[in-house]
């Protein structure tokens, strides 16, 4: 199998095939789409500088406990007017390249497709719709008349999506498709991920790090190293 230079695949010797795959799931930011979607609403706050230290120091796995880091940076949040989501979305968020290929290619296949992000609803509702995904697991941003809080919603299953809460995700909806994780796939880039690709992973099913930091592309099974997620496609027969 030539596996382009683009992908990283050493334990992988030959192509893959679609059949053995019936569920994918992904992270949003920075995976599906350009942007930390965090870390531009504090610009639109004023506070861009602070959050992003923080963001960029969790992603790389120095800060432990994800739920506290979202908490302390949704904080800052606070005040933050629902036009300013409006603008991030609308000015600043893309999907990445080759995200749209891919997407299709699996759904082609059969694949049922879950979004699951320690972002926010507002943006993986949208980003969901667009990409015509299957479920979706993310967090809510509290608001009053028209402004952010600076907390967060409980949801029926929780309050903080993190990376023990993507795991449990994937797992969930696979056992309720009565499907094993041998026959998952979980794409990331950040240390957060590293739950539900190591589930993968360890079930014999797939884990795939798109752009992703160093911690986690040395964990996964597949790194995109260059180009777009369609770059995947090279893998299968």
């Amino acid at each position: 199998m030539f596996v382009p230079p683009t992908l990283l695949a050493p334990g992988i010797q030959s192509p893959l095939n679609w059949s053995d795959y019936k569920v994918i799931a992904f992270d949003m930011d920075s995976t599906l789409i350009n942007i930390e979607c965090i870390d531009e609403l504090a610009k639109e706050a004023g506070v861009g500088d602070q959050v992003v230290r923080i963001t960029e120091a969790t992603m790389r796995g120095e800060i432990k406990d994800f739920k506290e880091s979202l908490r302390a940076r949704v904080l800052l949040l606070k005040g933050l007017p629902l036009e300013s989501l409006a603008r991030v979305y609308k000015s600043k968020l893309q999907f990445n390249p080759g995200v749209e290929t891919w997407m299709r290619a699996c759904q082609a296949h059969g694949l049922k497709t879950i979004l699951v992000s320690g972002g926010f609803t507002y943006f993986a509702d949208r980003v969901c719709e667009r990409l015509r995904m299957d479920y979706s697991r993310s967090n809510a941003l509290a608001m009053d008349d028209g402004v952010l809080t600076g907390e967060l919603i409980a949801q029926h299953w929780g309050d903080i999506c993190d990376g023990e809460e993507k795991r449990k995700m994937l797992q969930q909806t696979c056992s309720e498709l009565g499907f094993s994780l041998s026959q998952a796939v979980a794409v990331g880039d950040g240390s957060n991920d590293l739950p539900m690709m190591k589930a993968c992973q360890d079930a014999g099913g797939l884990s795939v790090a798109f752009h992703a930091k160093p911690a986690v592309k040395a964990q996964a099974m597949v790194s995109v190293e260059a180009g777009g997620m369609d770059e995947l496609l090279h893998l299968f027969g």
